[in-house]
């Protein structure tokens, strides 16, 4: 049985993978540099989003 890559996150896991505070996360959501969606009661961010954010944030190091 293969296991697929997710391709939404949830905030936690955000958080953990970007090593940020709960509030920083949505910042970055409320502030539309980090895209996500409601799912139910839930917040979800797309991986791609995140790369995205990433990218941008290497970018404006450079």
């Amino acid at each position: 049985m293969s296991t697929i890559p997710p391709v939404a996150l949830e905030v936690p896991e955000v958080m953990e993978a970007l090593r940020m505070s709960r509030s920083k996360v949505y910042d970055l959501i409320r502030s539309k540099k980090l895209a996500s969606f409601k799912e139910g009661a839930s917040r979800r961010i797309p991986v791609t989003a995140l790369h995205d954010y990433v990218r941008t944030k290497m970018e404006e190091a450079a």
